[in-house]
């Protein structure tokens, strides 16, 4: 299946991110929210990010004038419906993940694909809302996307194989390593990451250690390049409670409880770097 022109629902963190790379590697790209404000954020993010890239001699100024050129803010869906792919961004919400796919499914042909870059809701669930579960599959990113190089290609019940090499072969054009996987809540990456993640914090909460013995362990001695509570605030402490609510509801199994401490700082806005607060103070 020919690629030519990506649709990015969602101009978040996440989704100016596809968007950037999707252009940069030459495709056209309509990247779409629903405030203007909101897409004048993301495109501006690409722009720095650009910016920043030229200042470093990474890309020239040309070409990151091409990039840009490429991509069209909107926030208009109408403007998805000639799309090849669409991919999307949006706040892991299954309702409102719903009603977007609901609304592209009658706007675009039935040859359009939909991704989506969810961390966790089950993309057979997310197939279902559509007429073309053949045609779904799960296209999940990880952040910051310019500079991370996995992408999860997570495989619904009834997706199709053509589909599949399709996406494993945009995300290697883009520069990426597609990982194939089979559908299951939090995949792989978050179903081992987050789950660590509420581990850590259950230490915090037994006083078993503080919280920068705790990252400082997991650094140096199992050589990752950033302790686990760091992680949680960088990736927001209510993103990580909300992918353990996700893992127990579906499981139904006690290892994915989240950690009460968790939801109490939650609950008095400690969600980490995006407040200024979370286990470290920025």
């Amino acid at each position: 299946m020919k690629i030519e022109k990506i649709g990015v629902v969602g101009a978040g963190t996440m989704g100016n991110g596809i968007a950037q790379v999707s252009a940069q590697t030459g495709y056209q790209v309509v990247m779409r929210d629903i405030k203007q404000e909101f897409v004048d954020d993301g495109i501006d993010n690409i722009n720095r990010f650009l910016s920043r890239s030229v200042e470093k001699d990474k890309i020239s100024e040309q070409e990151k004038e091409e990039t840009l050129s490429r991509i069209q803010g909107t926030v208009d869906i109408e403007d998805l419906k000639d799309c090849d792919i669409i991919i999307e961004a949006v706040i892991e919400d299954v309702e409102i993940k719903e009603e977007i796919f609901k609304k592209l499914d009658e706007l675009c042909p039935s040859k359009t694909i939909f991704t989506s870059n969810t961390s966790t809701i089950p993309i057979t669930k997310m197939a279902a809302f559509t007429d073309r579960p053949d045609r779904f599959i799960g296209m999940h990113f990880m952040n910051p996307v310019p500079l991370m190089k996995l992408v999860e290609v997570i495989r619904g019940f009834r997706t199709s194989d053509e589909v599949t090499d399709t996406v494993i072969s945009l995300a290697e054009d883009m520069g990426k390593v597609p990982v194939e996987v089979n559908d299951s809540p939090g995949f792989v990456s978050n179903r081992v990451l987050i789950p660590m993640i509420n581990e850590a914090i259950y230490c915090v909460q037994n006083d078993v250690a503080e919280v920068e013995a705790i990252d400082n362990i997991m650094k140096l001695g199992m050589n990752h390049p950033m302790g686990p509570l760091a992680l949680g605030d960088l990736i927001g402490l209510d993103t990580v409670l909300h992918i353990m609510e996700v893992l127990y509801d579906e499981f139904n199994d006690s290892k994915y409880r989240p950690c009460p401490l968790l939801k109490k700082m939650v609950r008095a806005g400690y969600l980490g770097r995006k407040t200024g607060q979370g286990f470290y103070e920025y």
